[in-house]
C-alpha cells in the first residue's frame, strides 16, 4: 500500500469487533500531512476610563496565555479616573504600557500602540469586557486551517451568547455593513466589531489616519482594496448600556457613513 496510509489495529473488545472479526476486515486511514502553525499575537487593548473593568479584562486575557503565545500592549488615553493607577499596579499582567497624554479617541490608542507590536497578528481587545477573550481561539482558527490574512469577529453570527439592546444601533450596524459590503463586494456582516485579527505587517502598513471609533471603517475600507484572504467568525458579545459606560453615539455612526465613502474615494 501507500506510505500515505497507515494500517489500523482491528477492532477490540466492542460489538463491532464481533461484528466484523468474521470477514477480517483491514481497515486503514489516510494519514494527513499537518503543518502546525506557531504564531505569537500581539493584543492591542485601547482603554479610557475603564477602571470598573480593565483588572478583569487583563485576566481572562491572561488566562489565553495557556494556550496561545501573547503579547499585550495597553494604549490608555489619557484616562482620568483610577484606570491607570490600576494597569501600573499589575505590572505582570503585561508587556506594554503607552500613556497618551491627551484624550484623542480609540483610533488614535490604537496607532500609539501598533508601533510596539512585535507579533505576527494583532487583536484588537475592547477593555469593557463586551468582547470575551475566549474567543481568540476562534478568531486564529481560520489562520490555522485556511492561512487567513484577516478574521473578524461577528456579532451577528454563530449560535454563541449575545445580549439584546439598542434596535437603532442594530440597524445603523446594519446600514454600515451592508453599505461596505456592496462598496466592497465583500460580504461582510459586521464591519464595525471590535475583534479583528489582522497580520501585523498588513495592519502596519495601512497608515492609519482616523483618532476616533472611524479608525473601524478606515481600517475595513482599506483592507478591502487588498487583495487578502478575509473570514468571519461568530462570537459572543455582551453589550453595555449607556448607563454602563457605552462610548459609543449616534453621531459616530453619521461620522463612520461619510468615512465610507471618503475611503472609497481616498487612494
Amino acid at each position: 500500500p501507500s506510505s500515505e496510509w497507515d494500517r489500523v489495529l482491528p477492532f477490540r473488545n466492542n460489538h463491532q469487533a464481533n461484528r466484523y472479526n468474521k470477514w477480517k476486515v483491514n481497515c486503514k486511514v489516510k494519514i494527513y500531512n499537518l503543518t502546525i502553525i506557531s504564531m505569537k499575537i500581539s493584543v492591542i487593548i485601547p482603554v479610557y476610563n475603564e477602571e470598573r473593568y480593565i483588572l478583569e479584562v487583563l485576566n481572562k486575557i491572561n488566562n489565553q496565555r495557556k494556550n496561545l503565545d501573547l503579547e499585550i500592549i495597553i494604549a490608555d488615553d489619557a484616562s482620568n479616573d483610577e484606570t491607570l493607577e490600576i494597569i501600573k499596579q499589575n505590572k505582570n499582567l503585561y508587556e506594554k504600557l503607552i500613556e497618551n497624554k491627551i484624550n484623542h479617541g480609540k483610533g488614535s490608542a490604537i496607532i500609539s500602540a501598533l508601533k510596539h507590536v512585535s507579533g505576527d497578528y494583532v487583536i484588537i481587545q475592547d477593555a469593557d469586557l463586551e468582547y470575551d477573550p475566549s474567543d481568540y481561539t476562534k478568531l486564529i482558527e481560520p489562520v490555522k486551517k485556511f492561512g487567513a490574512d484577516v478574521v473578524y469577529g461577528s456579532r451577528f453570527q454563530g449560535s454563541e451568547a449575545k445580549r439584546i439592546l439598542y434596535f437603532k444601533n442594530r440597524i445603523a450596524n446594519y446600514i454600515l455593513s451592508f453599505l461596505v459590503s456592496l462598496i466592497t463586494n465583500i460580504n461582510f456582516s459586521d464591519v464595525e466589531t471590535g475583534y479583528k485579527l489582522i497580520k501585523s505587517d498588513i495592519l502596519k502598513n495601512l497608515n492609519l489616519y482616523e483618532n476616533s471609533f472611524a479608525i473601524e471603517i478606515e481600517i475595513t475600507m482599506k483592507l478591502a482594496k487588498k487583495k487578502l484572504k478575509f473570514f468571519e467568525v461568530g462570537i459572543s458579545y455582551n453589550g453595555r448600556t449607556f448607563e454602563e459606560g457605552k462610548k459609543i453615539k449616534m453621531l459616530d455612526g453619521f461620522i463612520a457613513l461619510y468615512k465610507i465613502f471618503y475611503y472609497t474615494i481616498k487612494k
